[in-house]
């Protein structure tokens, strides 16, 4: 009987393990079903990683470039010869045209030596008329035989020539202060208008740095100006001579001006790393003034096509810059060098092919070789 209790106590202690781990492993179980349930569903929640094919095309943009408007022409009028400001003609805003008469001066130096000229002249011309006068006598008397010899034949001819060239230098003499009297009459060179004004009546002018430290005049030419851009380096293979271009200025506000590119320099300057690029701005009404600053809206196409990406996909890391290319699923970081950038798009140069997958919205932290499980491929 006693043997028969014990039996029967140790099968139900049995029995009762046997439903305990029964019990875990079912709990481990489902525990470990729900986790596996948890991560599908969160695998299924989280947004797909976006990936684009890469294709090329052409990014045209522009460039916001501050300018200036400078006169067509302009020049600064000195008087030629050292003389006193007799009669003014213009002042400043006056509008002349070329070859008008702006200013008169005197010197009277000037006469007393033109006056020394001329008596010069009658001199030397009394000189040699007596000189050709001699010579042509004993030319005629020499065609009788032994009358004159060739010695003072030719010493007569000599000094007839001699005569002649020193009538010829006081003529020269003569006409060299004739031409600076002519000096004494200040004329536009081209039309224009005159723009500064420094000197009064009575004033005593001259050659700059010899009697006047400011110029007489300062004359612009204003119904054409020049529109004057430095272009910085990376920008100028975009531009090309006719091209046409926009413009505003502050003193008139809500209008947009036109010009086109007319003169490149062909250089790039050594301070500033750029350009000098001119356009013509013809300005009939005067309502733009030389000095003005521009703000020029630069057209830039594209002459061939480059591969163009989202600006989310390049990453500008310390190290590099790079896009991420997705290869089997799997993250591959490519280097590459960036051209220009308009709307949110930017241009890449690098080791890749047209159709390669990149991600959209790529990120210093995703490494190479990451594995990528949820892939959405979309068309920009």
């Amino acid at each position: 009987m006693r043997q028969r209790f014990h039996t029967l106590t140790g099968f139900k202690n049995s029995l009762i393990n046997t439903l305990l781990v029964a019990v875990l492993l079912y709990g481990c179980q489902s525990e470990d079903n729900a986790g596996r349930k948890k991560t599908e569903d969160k695998q299924a929640d989280d947004p797909p990683t976006r990936v684009f094919a890469l294709k090329k095309g052409r990014l045209s943009s522009s460039l916001q470039i501050p300018g200036q408007l400078i006169a067509y022409q302009q020049v600064d009028l000195y008087a030629k010869v050292s003389s006193f400001v007799k009669k003014l003609y213009v002042d400043v805003g006056s509008e002349v045209k070329e070859g008008e008469l702006l200013a008169t001066l005197e010197a009277p130096e000037l006469n007393s030596q033109l006056a020394g000229a001329e008596s010069t002249i009658k001199s030397r011309e009394a000189i040699y008329l007596a000189s050709k006068v001699n010579y042509d006598r004993m030319l005629e008397t020499s065609k009788t035989p032994g009358t004159i010899s060739p010695n003072d034949l030719e010493q007569a001819a000599a000094r007839k020539n001699s005569d002649y060239a020193q009538f010829q230098a006081a003529q020269s003499v003569s006409k060299e202060i004739t031409a600076t009297q002519n000096y004494l009459q200040i004329r536009a060179p081209f039309s224009g208008v005159i723009t500064a004004r420094n000197v009064n009546p009575g004033a005593y002018v001259g050659p700059a740095g010899k009697g006047s430290e400011l110029p007489l005049f300062n004359l612009q030419e204003q119904k054409k100006l020049r529109l004057v851009l430095s272009v910085p380096e990376a920008y100028t293979e975009y531009l090309k001579s006719k091209d046409e271009v926009s413009f505003t200025v502050k003193s008139l506000p809500g209008r947009t001006f036109k010009a086109t590119i007319s003169r490149l320099s062909g250089a790039i300057d050594d301070r500033l790393r750029s350009q000098r690029i001119e356009m013509d701005v013809f300005n009939n009404d005067k309502k733009l003034l030389p000095g003005m600053v521009a703000e020029v809206n630069l057209p830039l196409p594209a002459s061939d096509s480059t591969f163009i990406v989202p600006k989310t996909a390049v990453v500008n890391s310390t190290e590099s810059v790079f896009v991420i290319r997705v290869v089997n699923n799997k993250t591959q970081r490519v280097e590459v060098k960036t051209g220009r950038d308009a709307n949110d798009y930017v241009e890449i140069y690098g080791k890749l092919n047209e159709g390669d997958l990149l991600l959209i919205s790529a990120s210093d932290e995703i490494k190479d070789g990451t594995l990528l499980q949820n892939i959405k491929t979309v068309t920009l």
